[in-house]
């Protein structure tokens, strides 16, 4: 059973609004076989124009999943962000089957990665975020899928193949480009 971790911004987290996500996040649970040490981190907003956004993020062992919406209905946004969640696992299985069915069973692990973010400030760079990643053995094809689904530009892995430590992006035109990184 997942753990939830439930914060509002300018909103109070009731009862109802926390049973109704934990609900709605329970259902994603069938995907699985073992959530027991998983916890679905969810941030619930409310702007100035009455729009509200949820944002979940669920780090799994093998996958993190992230999602967010904005609606003028707190429950709206709600249902809208487990659809999106769903959609990406779906996605992710049947990419998973179709690879198995192409190189036989092999387990596959996606790291939790985010990036860092920079902000130049009167010439001089910031480093405003540092995240600490641990690279997993995968090829592109699953490093492209992790970036999709975290929804970021680039992806950091390590190349199954070669054991080198590799990176994926999206290129401007929608395409996506590999940097294999040399010691040399």
């Amino acid at each position: 059973m997942l753990k939830y971790n439930i914060r509002g911004e300018n909103i109070e987290v009731t009862d109802a609004i926390r049973g109704y996500v934990q609900k709605k996040l329970n259902k994603l649970e069938k995907y699985f076989e073992d959530t027991s040490n998983s916890t679905a981190h969810v941030n619930l907003k409310v702007y100035s124009d009455k729009t509200s956004k949820v944002e979940v993020t669920i780090p799994l062992p093998y996958l993190v999943l992230r999602a967010e919406e904005t609606s003028p209905d707190m429950y709206a946004s709600v249902d809208l962000v487990t659809d999106k969640l769903e959609r990406q696992i779906r996605k992710y299985k049947t990419k998973i089957n179709r690879k198995s069915r192409e190189k036989g069973f092999k387990e596959f692990q996606i790291p939790d990665t985010a990036g860092e973010e920079a902000e130049k400030e009167e010439k001089k760079f910031d480093i405003v975020r540092t995240k600490r990643v641990s690279l997993k053995p995968m090829d592109s094809e699953e490093a492209v899928l992790q970036m999709d689904m975290l929804g970021h530009n680039f992806f950091i892995y390590e190349d199954a193949e070669t054991s080198g430590i590799d990176i994926v992006y999206r290129r401007r035109d929608g395409r996506y480009g590999l940097i294999e990184a040399s010691e040399n």
